[in-house]
């Protein structure tokens, strides 16, 4: 299956063209990304100063677990005053970028992670609090170690009717999501992508994360407040198991890159899908019609008449 980038690739492609011209030109584009996700690029204050805007959901939500921290590690020197209507800002300038080029690319690549970054922020605290018990784990024996964690589950509501929940305990970070299906095939092709993923796991990547599917909340998020439940199934919850060996700082990294993009994966697969096969039955439909085309009538029998009334058949 077609994994999704991870960056914004019209930014990587906007900055790289910028990056490259020695004109300055002027900038006032929007762009959308997954997630209701919103860039604004422009230059407000002169031709050679880019300002790149993010507005994001569920912001709030991530603040609290520290998107501050991350995008102020990762954007430190850039961050100016937030622009108006969105979340969070940077600058850069044309005439004060790194020397190599080199440099410059990792730039562009930095600042299109732009929505990567800010929403990992509760992944990362999750894994670091993940390690953190896992210290104090350590010092109990396997039959005096605790079986379970107290630590805080993560609402993070980055859509209107969906949300994700992350909870580190001492042996893993469970990561369950809440999708919507609008149609009742949405949920026949959901079913059978989630049980690839179960199978995959059994069958030949035994290092995969276990995967869980149910339609009501999982025991983990039943107490967390304004967890929704829906008898009529076309809300479910997907439930992600990451081990230990899955959260190594070898790992983590892209381990975040790629949990956090599961509900744009897949959905994107699920439309892909229904996408193919209308594509297939609008082809044998074709192909039906051009056999109908190329099809001869057998030619009948008429009947005609003489001068005298008398009636005869005419054989080709």
């Amino acid at each position: 299956m077609l994994l999704l980038e991870y960056h914004n690739l019209l930014i990587k492609t906007l900055l790289t063209e910028r990056f490259a011209s020695s004109t300055p030109t002027s900038i006032d584009q929007i762009i959308s990304d997954f997630d209701g996700v919103t860039f604004h690029i422009s230059t407000p204050e002169a031709k050679t100063k880019i300002l790149v805007s993010i507005s994001v959901k569920c912001f709030v939500d991530l603040v609290k677990y520290g998107a501050n921290e991350v995008l102020q590690r990762e954007y430190g020197p850039y961050i100016v005053d937030t622009e108006t209507g969105y979340d969070f800002s940077i600058q850069l300038d044309l005439e004060n970028l790194p020397a190599t080029q080199e440099e410059r690319d990792q730039l562009i690549h930095k600042v299109s992670l732009l929505r990567r970054n800010a929403m990992a922020a509760p992944f990362e605290r999750a894994i670091d609090t993940h390690h953190q018990l896992s210290a104090e784990a350590s010092k109990f024996t396997a039959e005096s170690a605790p079986e379970s964690s107290n630590a805080e589950v993560m609402a993070i509501h980055y859509r209107e009717e969906e949300a994700m929940y992350i909870q580190a305990s001492h042996d893993r970070v469970t990561v369950i999501f809440s999708t919507v299906f609008r149609e009742e095939t949405d949920r026949i092709f959901g079913k059978v992508f989630l049980s690839e993923f179960v199978d995959a796991r059994r069958r030949a990547i035994q290092n995969a994360p276990q995967v869980l599917y149910r339609n009501d909340p999982p025991l983990e998020i039943r107490s967390v407040p304004g967890v929704r439940t829906d008898e009529s199934g076309d809300l479910g919850y997907i439930t992600f198991v990451l081990f230990p060996r899955h959260l190594t700082p070898q790992r983590r990294e892209e381990s975040i890159s790629h949990i956090q993009t599961f509900r744009d994966y897949f959905h994107y697969h699920i439309k892909a899908a229904k996408a193919y096969m209308h594509s297939r039955m609008r082809r044998r439909v074709a192909d039906f019609l051009k056999v109908l085309n190329r099809a001869q009538p057998e030619a009948e029998e008429k009947e005609k008449k003489t001068a005298s009334g008398r009636t005869f058949k005419v054989q080709a």
